[in-house]
């Protein structure tokens, strides 16, 4: 199993298939507009900028879980999103993360990659590295800027060039 036999709603309703990003290198991230983390967006477009031509990808996926601190509506999370931060990666439907209600993706992320303690997602912002056959290959913590990222994501796309 990897993380291309799921699919999730656009903000349009449509269903993407996560199959559509196989080969990709991916960052899959929960996230939220009002909260303390909320400037990582731009941080997050700052990697799909850098390495989009390389078969990298962001996917952004909004929960209101945290505090509510994801009260809007898809609409406007992506005006949001766009307007402040310059988002162009695809930003999803809002979904749970944790609970029974949880989107399987999350379900699917958090057994492979369990967190300190608990498999739950702590807060918004925490970020799984897929690489380009679909497995978990890291999850960061939410206060993980970023950039931090980025040595383990030139890693995996220089392995995809041999």
């Amino acid at each position: 199993m990897n993380v291309y036999e799921f699919s999730a709603e656009t903000t349009s309703g449509a269903v993407k298939s996560l199959a559509d990003y196989k080969g990709k290198v991916l960052v899959i991230v929960n996230t939220a507009s009002k909260c303390g983390l909320t400037p990582q967006y731009e941080g997050l477009q700052k990697l799909r900028d850098k390495y989009q031509q390389q078969n990298f990808e962001v996917l952004g996926f909004p929960s209101n879980q945290f505090m509510n601190q994801e009260p809007g509506s898809d609409a406007e999370i992506q005006e949001f999103c766009q307007i402040n931060y310059g988002v162009t990666f695809p930003v999803f439907r809002k979904i749970n993360v944790n609970g029974s209600n949880a989107h399987p993706l999350f379900k699917y992320l958090r057994k492979k990659a369990p967190g300190f303690l608990t498999n739950r997602i702590k807060w918004n912002f925490t970020k799984f590295l897929i690489n380009s056959q679909g497995e978990v290959v890291k999850r960061y913590k939410p206060t993980a800027k970023p950039e931090e990222m980025e040595n383990d994501i030139r890693k995996l796309l220089k392995a995809e060039v041999k």
